[in-house]
């Protein structure tokens, strides 16, 4: 195939998005008067939070707000951050009641894993970079690079900041996508074909550790991006795995490098109740190292959603 520019209204370079009053949306206390209001309808329900959907989270005013967020996340810019929400008014079980209510008002939730968790934490979880079943909301203190999740969109919420680091970065993968088919269309070329993606240890028993998919597919002239390096890299490990043609692993680097060059990303700090929504297949997100402190009760600790969107009519089967 002879792959084409796509959705230049969605590309955005380092400049464009540099000043943060563009992608973010503070709250006002009208709104998060309407949150609190919304919890305690939510907990008259059920005190499970997973039992709670979007009418369970009546937001009158602020729905319409999250509604043209959503479109901005899935035919704008792919990002926001979410400000104001008082995270020392709120104990953690109300911090994620608040967040999941708000959630259901952009998507519905997806499982994050074999175990059907639709409500991850992303902290240190012990895990080291080697084992080949780690994930990336399991890894702490180290940097990740730029990747993108298994969903339309996924959400971070900051419950708690480490001692120093743990910026989140976003870059576009759709200015990045073009760009790469202006200058190297055969490397744009040979991303569009399934490459191999490592399972994580978390594929069916008896079954293959990897899976095909492409890093870019386009589908009703939308750009679906699905770019996980570390997996596809760790996808040789399997004997049966297809092998990585020299162009697929150029271009994988390609992809890597202009993302980490600061001219297709922005970063931001978060801080305790800020909630981060992406767009997966337009924007890869990523973070710098920290240091957590924990004795001073410093710990980096995010919640995480995968949400499927009613903005999207339709997507790729696979």
């Amino acid at each position: 195939m002879t792959p084409e520019v796509l959705e230049t209204t969605c590309e955005w370079m380092a400049g464009d998005v540099a000043d943060p009053a563009q992608w973010t949306a503070v709250l006002s206390d009208r709104e998060v008067a309407e949150i609190d209001a919304a919890m305690a309808v939510a907990r008259a329900k059920s005190l499970d939070v997973l039992a709670i959907g979007k009418n369970d989270f009546p937001l009158p005013t602020l729905a319409p707000r999250l509604k043209r967020i959503e479109e901005e996340l899935m035919s704008g810019r792919g990002f926001v951050l979410i400000r104001g929400l008082p995270r020392a008014r709120y104990t953690n079980d109300d911090m994620c009641l608040a967040y999941w209510g708000i959630g259901a008002h952009l998507g519905k939730p997806w499982p994050q894993n074999h175990h059907g968790h639709v409500l991850g934490d992303v902290t240190d979880q012990g895990k080291e970079i080697q084992d080949h079943t780690a994930r990336g909301n399991e890894l702490g203190r180290i940097a990740l690079n730029y990747h993108c999740d298994g969903s339309d969109l996924v959400g971070l919420l900051c419950l708690q900041t480490a001692r120093s680091g743990g910026l989140s970065a976003v870059a576009n993968s759709v200015a990045l996508h073009n760009e790469l088919v202006r200058r190297r269309p055969d490397l744009a070329a040979e991303l569009y074909k399934p490459q191999p993606f490592d399972f994580r240890g978390e594929q069916a028993p008896g079954t293959r550790g990897w899976y095909p998919m492409p890093v870019f597919t386009r589908y009703s002239d939308r750009l679906f991006c699905r770019l996980i390096g570390a997996y596809i890299l760790a996808s040789q490990r399997h004997a049966d795995a297809p092998r990585l043609t020299d162009l697929a692993r150029e271009g994988i680097r390609w992809m890597h490098e202009e993302a980490e060059s600061g001219r297709y990303s922005v970063t931001m700090d978060f801080r305790p109740g800020d909630m981060q929504f992406i767009n997966n297949y337009h924007v890869l997100h990523g973070r710098t190292s920290y240091v957590d402190d924990p004795t001073a009760g410093k710990v980096r600790h995010l919640k995480r959603l995968w949400l499927e969107t009613e903005v999207l009519a339709d997507r790729p089967p696979h």
